[in-house]
């Protein structure tokens, strides 16, 4: 574990870096990120192998979750910050202020800390500091201490772009700790992914040094089934978004709200493929799903589950193992149905391998209850008609609503990502997430010529009252006549701008 002190040291280190490295040019610093990213597809297997290993996750998993998207990603920042973040012409809104011309620029915010969680811990801190690096920062990582050998990789992949010394630095700590040597070694922003209660108590302590913070805590994310979707994608889908990374993503499908004009038949689907699942043992590549990665996650899926049969629910399909009970960390991929609102894997996270099925008689109860939540992550809508499918998307409070599929935008570089309500605060990934890294300088300019004084400039009187009285009807008086006469006020005013007159 590293010492505060070290902690803030380091962040020290950094600021340094990063007066040289945001004066360099986005070419330059793509050059550096494209090394970066050959070295994770020169080095990918090895990167999956050790990502698998920590995490119980399988090595397909962590490949197509992990590695290919952060190659996806480091080139899709590489290629597209300059466009992003180039200074952008602000357009004038009126004719009274004609002669000023104003743009907007993009700043680096100086050195940015990110806290990342044990879930997927290579490719959601990779996003944010190759967001950072491309928009001019500097970067302070705090990568989960169940995940330091991932933590060890991610940093090999960072210095294999040869960036200038000390402009990333990786620290090892308890989160809560790590937090407080950031904000006393004055980082300019926090980004953090994690839990609810972890995220505000990090607000709360930010807002007392004036620092602000991305927050992305998690979700318990519904799906949508409609009477006219393609039932074996859909139930393929949620299989697939429900289980993989044994549940244990904060964008995956907990809830499954199912038209009873079809619910027999998707579920005799999603039974069938969630029976034909294996988990177990990550020896090989012919294992489906692999293990929780910590044992209060474990106990926590246990928990929720047994809640729920407690109050009347029944297990619907158990997916299977190769060679007997794992045990371990394991828990097998499985669906609850007659669930109520009351049970907990309902209205809380369960960050687990679990799919709760409820059959609503309608697309409108669907949406009431999918929106029935405290988090709003991501949801998704499947359905044949596209024109229904955009239609039901606008009605679900959600960062991210998917049509047709699920768990997989967080892959997509481009598309912003974070949530609604208890789900977090501000955007990662894609225009925004670059936007974030940085903050906005406004510079107004004065084109005209001669220009000795405003109009609205000392000494005051009552030709200046009767002026800009006129400026106000010229520009929004009613009628032809009122304007003309305020055009003429205002220009007798407009004629001191070019004198000197005490």
């Amino acid at each position: 574990m590293d010492a505060p002190e070290k902690v803030i040291a380091g962040i020290q280190r950094a600021r340094e870096a990063q007066r040289l490295w945001g004066a360099t040019s986005f070419r330059e610093r793509a050059d550096h990120v494209r090394s970066i990213r050959e070295y994770i597809v020169a080095h990918a297997e090895r990167i999956a192998d050790i990502i698998a290993q920590e995490t119980g996750k399988t090595r397909i998993d962590a490949i197509s979750t992990e590695v290919l998207p952060a190659a996806m990603a480091a080139d899709y920042y590489a290629r597209h910050a300059r466009r992003v973040l180039k200074r952008r012409r602000v357009r004038g809104a009126n004719l009274l202020l004609i002669n000023k011309r104003s743009y907007l620029d993009r700043v680096p915010l100086g050195v940015v800390g990110i806290i990342s969680p044990w879930n997927y811990p290579f490719s959601i801190p990779f996003h944010e500091i190759i967001m950072a690096l491309m928009a001019g920062n500097g970067v302070v990582l705090k990568v989960a201490t169940q995940t330091q050998q991932v933590a060890g990789i991610l940093a090999e992949c960072v210095a294999a772009g040869r960036l200038p010394d000390g402009l990333f630095v990786k620290v090892n700590l308890p989160g809560s700790k790590a937090a407080e040597a950031f904000l006393q070694g004055g980082v300019n922003k926090i980004f953090f992914t994690g839990s609810v209660e972890a995220g505000k108590d990090l607000m709360a302590r930010a807002a007392k040094h004036m620092v602000p913070v991305s927050l992305e805590l998690g979700g318990n994310d519904p799906m949508i089934v409609c009477a006219d979707a393609n039932l074996y994608r859909a139930a393929a889908g949620a299989a697939w978004a429900g289980f993989s990374n044994c549940g244990q993503s904060c964008g995956g499908v907990e809830r499954v709200y199912v038209d009873t004009k079809v619910y027999d038949e998707f579920m005799s689907l999603l039974r069938e493929m969630t029976r034909s699942l294996r988990y177990g043992s990550n020896a090989g590549f012919n294992v489906d799903v692999g293990s929780m990665t910590t044992p209060q996650q474990l106990r926590k899926v246990t928990e929720h589950v047994q809640d729920a049969l407690s109050k009347g629910a029944i297990v619907g399909a158990v997916s299977r193992t190769l060679d007997g009970p794992p045990g371990g960390l394991y828990y097998p991929p499985t669906i609850l149905e007659s669930m109520t609102d009351d049970m907990l894997p309902m209205s809380e996270e369960m960050f687990g391998p679990v799919l709760s099925v409820v059959r609503v008689e309608n697309i409108d109860e669907a949406i009431s209850k999918a929106n029935d939540s405290s988090l709003g992550l991501t949801a998704s809508v499947w359905t044949r008609d596209h024109k229904r499918g955009r239609s039901i998307a606008a009605r679900l409070e959600a960062g991210t609503v998917t049509i047709n599929d699920h768990l997989m935008s967080h892959g997509m570089a481009e598309t912003p990502w974070g949530g609604f309500k208890q789900s977090g605060i501000g955007r990662t990934h894609g225009a925004l997430g670059l936007e974030e890294m940085t903050q906005p300088r406004c510079v107004v300019d004065d084109i005209l010529p001669g220009v000795q004084r405003n109009m609205w400039w000392y000494p005051h009187g009552r030709d200046v009252y009767k002026g800009l009285l006129g400026a106000l009807r010229a520009l929004y008086g009613s009628g032809l006549a009122v304007r003309f006469k305020g055009l003429k006020t205002m220009t007798q005013l407009f004629r001191r701008t070019f004198t000197r007159e005490k």
